[in-house]
């Protein structure tokens, strides 16, 4: 795949039902080799399209586009990236890098001081070639009982 017909933009509305989707397909693709199987099918919990159309309504939200199609996207409030995920036939293509510098300028916005991320175990490195540090581990559950979802607390 071929990604020289790539754009970037703020999140609309619209774009709900497929960050919905872009999230549920990562989450498949990527996290599978480092979570259970009933990791994976809890991750979401209740989440629905609606979860991220309030998510978007922040402002804070950027998708990547190759042509129409939202590939990935990037969330983030002040002082801490919030969300990057991106489709697995998109991933090593470098849109993650770009994202996540897209990330860390909106986390900068009105913030002074470290931007500070949750990881997948999955993307851990990633987020390291980036230039974060790994500072703690923790767990995220959304109480619908199951195995809770291991993460990395990192730093920039």
């Amino acid at each position: 795949m071929t990604f020289d017909d790539v754009s970037f933009r703020a999140a609309r509305r619209e774009d709900a039902e497929a960050v919905f989707d872009v999230t549920k397909a990562s989450i498949d693709g990527l996290a599978r080799a480092s979570y259970s199987h009933n990791q994976i099918q809890n991750w979401m919990g209740h989440r629905t399209p609606a979860f991220y159309e309030e998510l978007i309504a922040k402002g804070r939200m950027t998708v990547c586009l190759r042509g129409r199609i939202v590939v990935g996207f990037v969330d983030a409030e002040p002082g801490e990236v919030t969300r990057l995920f991106i489709l697995p036939e998109a991933a090593g293509a470098g849109l993650g890098r770009q994202l996540l510098e897209i990330g860390i300028e909106q986390a900068r916005l009105g913030h002074n001081g470290p931007v500070r991320l949750e990881a997948t175990i999955n993307a851990e490195g990633f987020y390291q070639k980036h230039g974060f540090k790994s500072i703690g581990r923790g767990y995220f559950s959304h109480g619908l009982g199951g195995e809770p979802v291991e993460i990395v607390h990192m730093e920039l």
